[in-house]
């Protein structure tokens, strides 16, 4: 079984060679890519100097932050052409807010049947750890607005700890749109819609260990308008079929 671990990067220089080490240490048949949004604290020399140590990691650089959603995306395409194309691609935070130690449990997860597996920090077993009321409300309130709109029972659906099967990818892969954070709800989306099996397990989330959040105005905006465009889209499918 061989798996990826993608992680999108934006000023993470403080994190970034730790949780590589990290990750190397799980004695998986790996691959490991960074998505860099030309962080200008250099998250990508500290990558590029572990590239001389590790062979099995990959940068991708892109011009600018580009947004969440279109760097999941092209990690997707990138690793589609690679020769050996991976069996589960791990997407996770680079800012130790989602623990490595975890990985293996996503993956038994996946194994099991499942084309998208997502860490919760909100099903049974799940926890928050380091995060202010506000946040937490705000989280909780995304996640049930997504939820109804979505049209899931998932208690996560905004988590961004995930591991995907190569099928999903490959199926989904030119359906996928989102510019920010939404595209979190994008995948879970178009997993009910292709009728791929997905699930959540327990893990703990950690408020960010170095560094700051990067969630700019814009993302939350694009976030809120892809709720709406969907809430409204899917009102539309529901109408239509009372009708006929």
């Amino acid at each position: 079984m061989s798996v990826a671990v993608m992680l999108p990067t934006y000023c993470e220089a403080e994190n970034i060679e730790s949780l590589i080490q990290e990750i190397q240490e799980l004695k998986l048949d790996l691959t490991i890519a960074v998505i860099d949004d030309s962080s200008p604290d250099g998250t990508a020399d500290i990558v590029k100097n572990l590239q001389k140590k590790y062979g099995n990691i990959h940068l991708v650089s892109r011009p600018k932050k580009l947004g969440l959603g279109t760097a999941i995306t092209a990690g997707f395409r990138f690793m589609l052409k690679l020769r050996n194309q991976p069996d589960y691609i791990i997407a996770m935070d680079a800012d130790y807010s989602h623990n490595p130690q975890d990985i293996p449990r996503l993956l038994d997860a996946a194994k099991r049947g499942c084309d998208l597996v997502v860490g919760s920090r909100y099903c049974r077993g799940g926890k928050v750890v380091g995060s202010g009321l506000r946040r937490r409300f705000i989280s909780r309130t995304a996640n049930l607005v997504a939820t109804v709109t979505v049209g899931t029972r998932m208690h996560d659906c905004t988590s961004g700890f995930r591991c995907y099967s190569r099928r999903y990818v490959k199926e989904v892969l030119g359906d996928l749109h989102s510019q920010t954070y939404e595209i979190q709800i994008e995948t879970l989306r178009q997993a009910r819609i292709n009728k791929l099996k997905f699930k959540e397990i327990p893990i703990t989330f950690v408020d960010r260990k170095k560094g700051k959040s990067k969630l700019t105005t814009t993302e939350v905006q694009g976030f809120l308008t892809y709720i709406v465009k969907t809430a409204l889209s899917r009102l539309v499918s529901i109408v239509r079929r009372k009708s006929f």
